[in-house]
């Protein structure tokens, strides 16, 4: 039943991401922040949790679920470090996520032969 729920609250997430892309004239960059910023607010106010006990995968993988991880960052480096933690937190959490796709991005381009678009 995991993998059913992980489908389909993955799947509602990126539909409705989809809809807001045809039916906004919200440029995909911005649509992407909005998600991200989504996702620390839902952290931020409880909600997310719940929803990625439900879920797992399907909400951790999308965007919200970084914006999650950085909200998760802060918060725990806030307690911590104090008002520094603002800063340094959400870098430290997102970055072995940010740095893998940076690594498999790179070898991903070595081995397959990308063409610009005509």
């Amino acid at each position: 039943m995991d993998y059913i729920n992980a489908f389909w609250v993955g799947g509602l997430i990126c539909a409705l991401t989809q809809i807001l892309m045809e039916k906004t004239k919200l440029m995909p960059g911005r649509i992407m922040v909005l998600l991200v910023c989504s996702g620390a607010v839902l952290g931020a106010t409880g909600l997310y949790e719940p929803l990625l006990d439900y879920a797992k995968a399907g909400a951790s993988v999308p965007l919200l679920g970084f914006g999650n991880v950085l909200w998760e960052g802060v918060h725990d480096a806030v307690q911590e470090e104090g008002l520094l933690g603002i800063f340094k937190g959400g870098l430290t959490a997102g970055s072995a996520g940010t740095c893998a796709a940076l690594v498999f991005g790179y070898l991903a381009s070595l081995v397959f032969d990308s063409k610009m678009k005509k």
